[in-house]
């Protein structure tokens, strides 16, 4: 198979010119590109990084994170991307985790400093991604390693580690193949028909599985990426959109909603665009339907997928919208899905189970973490937690999720994180947080809070938050119960909480 290192070396041999990646007034190419990333990989190696050790990038999406990426592959490395926006608390764990042989961040970057520190991991400041700073090009030992001394990684060999979660004990790393990334980004291309003369905005983060896909199935194609840094203000999204002349774009649910709400679609030509994707939770029927509207020249796929399945396992046809609307579509090319009971025997056409999927795009397991993979790997199937049914004509519906983690826009928040650090305020008995439902951001985060003498109030608990925890970890609602719902054993029934209190 071939990998997508593979890929960007031919594609950098065949239209070496042709603009891969832009940000702002920067530009690179995939002579570029390539170039760049092969720079990076020799000085990775002349800093003494082995094939198969572990590169952390606290990162926004940049340039230099892209030529990150593919370095570190071309070296032979495993990819750890991290959330550039997490905190000291979130990086010790992370790093400890994943045995990362160097961190790679901006400068200025104090949390992941600190956390490098305390973990004793050396830190590479990113303008060594494009030779500055005294980086690859001007690193004679590095300049001193032939592109022979680089192989190509075996596509089975571990390419990347995922964070899926904080720090809750034991951080829960997918560990991804080049198979397995390979095989997603092929898939995809399959079901979305990109093209070289394709040009796309991200904005989604690399850390995040949807993001670095859109990131590899465009450089796979020879694709042009245009880069911005966030949705805080979403016109400007826009601007970019009808600026570049840009033919795709993906986002989650609350992506579509901040652009329909705030973006000023009406102001701009936006005839290019031909195909909007989304994916990171469900798109209510009604969204869609706003989108489609918004964007009748552009086809939307509405796509299903998991970290552990390297991103994606269904996708819903543009032209089945209509008569399958809320259906998340039908495996993509090379991914088998199943309906199980909780016996494991095959659920009926229309009765509701768990959603079970194979293929090539499947995680190896997880990092360092044999019982999880254990649990979640089954006889080659994974077991992916969301509970669903499929129709008679093989469409899957998903009717919710096992698990207790916070799917805020495009971020994923486990309850324990926020718990833990609203526990350390006085006056908190108990506390417990789960997500509640949003119209903008599909879910946002609610602390639920037994106070005890002089307990804080909201604005306090909040506060505290803001200097422990990434922005969108913060409590958007803190309510003060006198006690919490449990179970006999004790456990918080965090479907409980926010019964009586819509």
């Amino acid at each position: 198979m071939e990998t997508l290192v593979a890929r960007l070396e031919r594609t950098a041999a065949a239209m070496p010119e042709r603009a891969a990646l832009q940000q702002g007034a920067r530009r690179l190419d995939y002579r570029g590109l390539h170039e760049a990333a092969l720079e990076f990989a020799r000085m990775l190696r002349a800093r003494g990084v082995a094939p198969g050790e572990r590169v952390a990038l606290a990162l926004p999406n940049c340039i230099e994170a892209v030529v990150a990426w593919y370095g570190c592959w071309r070296a032979g490395a495993v990819v750890v991307p991290l959330n550039a926006q997490a905190r000291e608390r979130d990086y010790y764990p992370w790093l400890l985790h994943s045995g990362a042989r160097l961190l790679v961040q901006q400068d200025g970057h104090e949390d992941g400093t600190r956390a490098a520190a305390a973990a004793a991991v050396p830190v590479l400041p990113a303008g060594h991604c494009l030779g500055g700073e005294g980086g690859a090009v001007h690193d004679q030992a590095a300049g001193e390693t032939a592109a022979t001394d680089l192989p190509p990684p075996d596509p089975d060999a571990l390419a990347a580690i995922l964070y899926t979660s904080g720090t809750t004990g034991a951080p829960k790393g997918v560990a991804l193949s080049h198979r397995n990334l390979a095989a997603n980004t092929a898939s995809i291309l399959d079901s979305l028909g990109l093209r070289a003369d394709d040009s796309t905005v991200s904005t989604l983060p690399f850390y995040y599985a949807y993001g670095a896909s859109v990131l590899h199935t465009h450089l796979a194609v020879g694709a042009r990426i245009v880069l911005e840094d966030n949705l805080v203000f979403p016109h400007l999204v826009t601007e970019a959109l009808a600026r570049e002349r840009a033919t795709g774009f993906s986002g989650v649910p609350s992506t579509f909603a901040l652009l329909l709400d705030r973006g000023q679609l009406e102001r701009h030509d936006l005839s290019s665009l031909r195909y909007l994707t989304q994916a990171g939770g469900a798109m209510a029927p009604a969204l869609a339907r706003r989108v489609r509207a918004a964007f009748p020249q552009a086809k939307l796929f509405v796509m299903y997928g998991q970290t552990e399945a390297s991103a994606r396992l269904t996708c819903l046809a543009p032209g089945r919208f209509e008569d399958k609307a809320g259906s998340v579509g039908t495996p993509i090319a090379g991914v088998e899905i199943q309906v199980r009971r909780e016996d494991g025997s095959r659920a009926a056409p229309g009765e509701t189970g768990e959603v079970w999927a194979r293929g090539d795009n499947v995680m190896s397991g997880y990092w360092q973490a044999p019982e999880a993979t254990a649990a979640t790997l089954v006889d080659g199937w994974l077991r992916t937690g969301d509970q669903g049914h499929l129709d008679p004509e093989g469409y899957l519906w998903l009717a919710g999720r096992r698990s207790d983690m916070i799917k805020t826009g495009a971020h994923r928040v486990h309850p324990q994180d926020v718990e833990e650090v609203i526990a350390e305020l006085p006056g908190v008995r108990e506390v417990a947080v789960t997500g509640i439902d949003d119209a903008l951001l599909g879910q946002v985060v609610a602390a639920f809070l037994v106070p005890g003498d002089d307990a804080p109030n909201e604005m306090a608990v909040k506060a505290h938050c803001r200097q422990r925890l990434a922005g969108y970890k913060i409590p958007k609602r803190v309510a003060f119960v006198s006690e919490l719902p449990k179970t006999a054993s004790g456990k918080i029934r965090r479907a409980a909480l926010t019964q009586g209190n819509p």
